[in-house]
């Protein structure tokens, strides 16, 4: 039957870090791997009194299908919660996701054809990256800076593909707490960005799962809410981070003909988000204090990321050649490993030893993939683990390093010889 699979699908290997997963079962294994918010901030109160009383006041609807765009309600909630970021909207401007992960799809599905090109950010987002290679997706790939993309880099890319009589499709970034390397865009470069995709007019997607996530520095306005002409900005959002990834709904917004296009994807792929994960929703919106809320969180990650941080210095001293960010929110430090050390073979190697990451190569497109990096999740492990696993973590590429080291000195002296 393989014969006869796509030309595409052939060669799709599928989403990296879903299939590294498999290596977790494990209870032993501590893992800094997925990009797990903490249990230890869902507001399970909130989640069980909302779905009681959506079944209890909705029966006969809560339990059916829903329309294809989303409920009203929520919509309307939405829009009212997005007022306070500065992003006014209609209901003409937004979709209901079935999670984050389905709104970068739908992107996928309606801009790109086979061969065409995106503007990235290297690392970027391994999920985002899984989504345009179904798509069969080329890329112009810049390695992001410490304040963000590297516009110049990119509009050079863009004019290069342009001699070539091309044209890229959209620019992707992830503006606030970057996945994979917790970077944070300035906002001089927002708006060089903003500037960037207008000058070409090619769509600029933004993706904020993490943006209400900060735990230190300046909250910064979001690209989408800097677009005064309202055309060239398109925003995904989930409730993955803030609420909880079990409710598996997000939100699009953007220009009307663009959600116009979403929806008629969505009602041939998914048809409809459940209306009773909508109404938890809608109330954790309306009905819960999220200013209380995003406080008990932000206290809660910024303790464990200083705790994680402190860790690190203490088990990677300066001379063994290993750096990290130190981002100012969202779930994850970006660590950087001497060019000898090759983060797929420590991952296994990791695995051994009872510990895990993602190595970071699975951030970058094919042909542009480095191996000395890996991505780190925070928010996840328990203060207990975090000591021990970034005990073991340390242990792992001490060895790594010595073995690499050895087997070169026995290469040298067999050379000699």
């Amino acid at each position: 039957m393989k014969s006869l699979f796509t030309s595409i699908m052939k060669k799709f290997e599928g989403y990296a870090i879903g299939i590294m997963m498999k290596y977790l079962k494990d209870p032993e294994i501590i893992s800094f791997a997925g990009g797990l918010p903490s249990s230890d901030v869902f507001p399970v109160d909130l989640i069980q009194k909302a779905a009681e009383k959506s079944l209890k006041e909705n029966s006969d609807h809560v339990l059916q299908y829903s329309p294809i765009p989303g409920e009203k309600e929520l919509m309307q909630a939405i829009i009212e919660y997005l007022k306070t970021d500065n992003i006014k909207i209609e209901h003409e401007n937004i979709i209901i996701t079935t999670s984050g992960q389905h709104g970068i799809d739908l992107i996928g599905r309606l801009f790109l054809e086979p061969q065409d090109t995106i503007a990235i950010d290297l690392p970027t987002f391994g999920g985002a990256l899984a989504a345009f290679e179904m798509e069969d997706a080329q890329y112009i790939a810049m390695e992001i800076e410490e304040d963000g993309s590297d516009i110049k880099g990119m509009e050079a890319g863009i004019e290069n593909l342009i001699n070539q009589g091309k044209m890229p499709k959209f620019i992707y970034v992830v503006p606030d707490f970057q996945n994979p390397s917790g970077i944070t865009m300035s906002l001089e470069k927002r708006h060089a960005l903003l500037t960037l995709s207008e000058k070409y007019s090619i769509p600029l997607v933004e993706d904020s799962p993490y943006r209400e996530l900060r735990y230190r520095g300046k909250h910064l306005p979001s690209i989408y809410s800097l677009d005064r002409n309202r055309g060239n900005v398109i925003g995904l959002y989930t409730f993955s981070k803030i609420l909880c990834p079990g409710i598996r709904v997000g939100f699009n917004i953007g220009p009307p003909e663009v959600i116009e296009k979403f929806v008629f994807i969505k009602g041939a792929n998914i048809l409809n988000t459940p209306k009773l994960n909508q109404d938890i929703c809608t109330a954790f919106l309306r009905e819960y204090d999220l200013d209380a809320h995003f406080k008990k969180a932000i206290t809660y990650y910024t303790e464990k990321l200083n705790f994680f941080l402190e860790a690190m210095e203490k088990n990677f001293p300066s001379d063994m050649g290993v750096n990290w960010t130190k981002p100012e929110g969202g779930l994850f430090l970006w660590v950087k490993v001497p060019e000898e050390i090759n983060t797929l073979e420590l991952f296994y190697t990791a695995i051994e030893e009872k510990v895990a990451f993602v190595p970071g190569h699975v951030f970058y497109p094919e042909g542009y993939r480095k191996y000395n990096t890996m991505r780190i999740n925070f928010s996840f492990p328990t203060m207990e683990e975090i000591v021990e696993g970034v005990k073991r973590l340390s242990s792992v590429v001490k060895r790594y390093k010595a073995k690499k080291k050895s087997k070169g000195n026995s290469i040298k002296a067999q050379e000699e010889s």
